[in-house]
């Protein structure tokens, strides 16, 4: 089962990934973490990223589209996937549909009250990159990371105005990939207000 997960910043993407890659037994594949990976095995695509990121310039679409054709190559990812983060526009999405079919595109559907309210109160892990929340998924100590023992951070794009101009940006941006898969028939809204065992259950009725 090839899955594509699409949705606004704090929707929940990576929570429901987390528990539905066990539930289908299949790799839960985010671009953040397939840079990371890149970046820390110092592959030859790895240093290009690092450098262009350190510049502050956004990654461009071929060198994107490469990490992730590479990923999807990997033993683990072909009896299935989910992505996360990618394709983010449509030349990616025509890159994705050349190198691999995918079964169903998942829209994550959420107000924006809610998204402020997810974000804002979300803590990380600086190393790891590892997500917690202060309501929902607060760790075992108030403001440490339960694995590593370091202080939990509040990025700064996890600020109200931050996240008011983020959304902006996604709607703008994404838009046209709803369009583009609604059109190819593969688009289905998932409401994403529930807890994350009743998304996973209403994902599960969608898919299976």
């Amino acid at each position: 089962m090839n899955l594509v997960f699409l949705g606004p910043p704090g929707a929940g993407k990576g929570t429901i990934a987390a528990i539905a890659k066990d539930a289908f037994a299949i790799p839960h594949i985010s671009t953040g973490d397939i840079f990371r990976a890149n970046i820390k095995n110092e592959t030859e695509l790895g240093k290009l990223v690092k450098e262009i990121m350190a510049s502050g310039n956004l990654v461009p679409d071929e060198v994107t589209i490469k990490m992730v054709e590479g990923r999807l190559g990997e033993e683990d990812a072909k009896k299935g996937y989910i992505l996360d983060g990618f394709p983010r526009t449509i030349p990616q999405a025509d890159a994705l549909s050349r190198m691999s079919n995918v079964d169903k595109v998942i829209n994550f559907v959420l107000p924006k009250e809610e998204i402020l309210k997810r974000l804002s109160g979300r803590r990380v892990c600086k190393s790891t990159g590892r997500t917690y929340h202060i309501i929902y998924n607060p760790p075992k100590v108030e403001g440490i990371d339960d694995e590593t023992g370091e202080p939990l951070i509040q990025r700064d794009d996890d600020k109200e105005e931050a996240i008011l101009n983020r959304l902006e940006v996604y709607e703008k941006s994404t838009a046209p990939l709803i369009e583009y898969y609604k059109a190819k028939g593969l688009l289905v809204d998932l409401d994403c207000s529930g807890k994350p065992e009743d998304i996973l259950e209403d994902l599960k009725k969608i898919l299976l």
